[in-house]
């Protein structure tokens, strides 16, 4: 049997997600990867990780110049567009969480990047890997003349229900003060880049939490499926941070259907139930997916179609696979990597997604 071709990666950022995700699966998945090392800002966690037998590395540069082949890059959001530059620029492919960046501007200077370095990107997006979402697409009607509306709504209580069984998830609090200075400083003008102006306390939580960490997925979740369809978005035509910026709505229409997309998230702190459903309303037919918190692996994403014949309701229920969404995405990276393949999470993609989070905002602070 012929050896497969390992690929060396480093992590940047070993918060939540770098912990709980993917660290571990990189783990699980020694036979396509070499996890060379970890670069974090905090010297407790480079601690701990070197005490669980990790390279640890206090900034990205120096894991950027210690022989890898790619790097995932988990770090705080408004680092991401400057660490996959930097990481292109010296030759490396770049597996970056959602969201890319906070701007179009900024996604198309990794365009820019991407294309004169010849190296892969791929975007976080797991759920574009989530064997009900695939499954989905392959029953999606051929017509989408009877689409009439796409319904998002998501009650979040933020991550606390679901890291509390991670035995060995960790956290630390010694930071330098400086550098979560600089971390707001940089949110604080990537995102007035996007909006055009500098947003209130409410709005700029609005548009760093509901939109561009939660709603994200969703929006490219449906992008996807839109693409299926053959359908276009249209105008924005409504559009609203709420509840002091814990929640985040935007109303869309849908080019050649009387049909729009409406979608909503809310963080709801105290209450530990994580509800998220994408609903597609046909005419003759309602498709729901309802998917589990993002932290609960090989919890299966439920997909349920619905039908009438005008006297009985009949509901079925897709189960199409326990394969975890989180560890699909990295072979799918290691894949185009190693063997070619096309990059499902494209630059273009989450372009297209900033740039109807971007349309959403400038609606809501009107």
């Amino acid at each position: 049997m012929a050896q497969t071709q390992r690929v060396r990666i480093g992590v940047v950022g070993a918060g939540l997600i770098g912990q709980v995700e993917h660290i571990p699966n990189l783990r699980r998945l020694e036979r396509l990867y070499e996890l060379v090392g970890i670069a974090d800002a905090s010297p407790a966690m480079r601690g701990e990780l070197e005490s669980r037998g990790f390279r640890t590395f206090d900034g990205y540069e120096k894991l950027l110049d210690a022989g890898i082949d790619a790097v995932l890059v988990a770090a705080p959001d408004q680092y991401h567009a400057e660490i996959t530059l930097q990481a292109l620029a010296r030759g490396k492919h770049v597996f970056c969480e959602k969201p890319l960046c906070f701007s179009v501007a900024e996604a198309e200077e990794i365009a820019a990047a991407q294309a004169k370095a010849g190296k892969m990107v791929q975007v976080g997006y797991m759920k574009r890997f989530d064997p009900s979402y695939e499954k989905l697409l392959t029953l999606l009607p051929r017509d989408a003349s009877q689409l009439r509306m796409i319904s998002v709504e998501v009650q979040d209580p933020d991550s606390w229900p679901f890291n509390q069984h991670q035995g060995d998830f960790v956290k630390t609090s010694d930071i330098p003060a400086e550098m979560i200075a600089d971390g707001k400083r940089r949110r604080d003008a990537q995102v007035a880049r996007a909006v055009g102006r500098t947003l209130t306390p409410a709005e700029m939580w609005g548009y760093t939490n509901s939109y561009c960490s939660s709603l994200i997925h969703d929006i490219n979740v449906v992008h996807g499926i839109l693409e299926a369809l053959q359908v276009e978005t249209g105008e924005v035509i409504g559009a609203a941070f709420f509840a002091g910026g814990d929640g985040g709505h935007g109303s869309v229409r849908l080019q050649g259907h009387d049909a729009i997309w409406q979608m909503t998230h809310l963080f709801v702190h105290k209450v530990a139930e994580y509800k998220e459903r994408v609903t597609l309303y046909f005419n003759d037919c309602v498709y729901e997916l309802s998917f589990p918190s993002p932290y609960l692996n090989h919890f299966p994403t439920r997909l349920i179609i619905s039908r009438s014949d005008g006297t009985c309701w009949q509901n079925t229920e897709y189960r199409a696979s326990y394969d975890e969404a989180f560890i699909q995405e990295l072979i799918g990276f290691w894949k185009s990597v190693v063997e070619g393949a096309p990059v499902r999470n494209t630059i273009a993609a989450a372009t297209r997604d900033l740039r109807l989070v971007q349309q959403l905002a400038a609606a809501a602070t009107r």
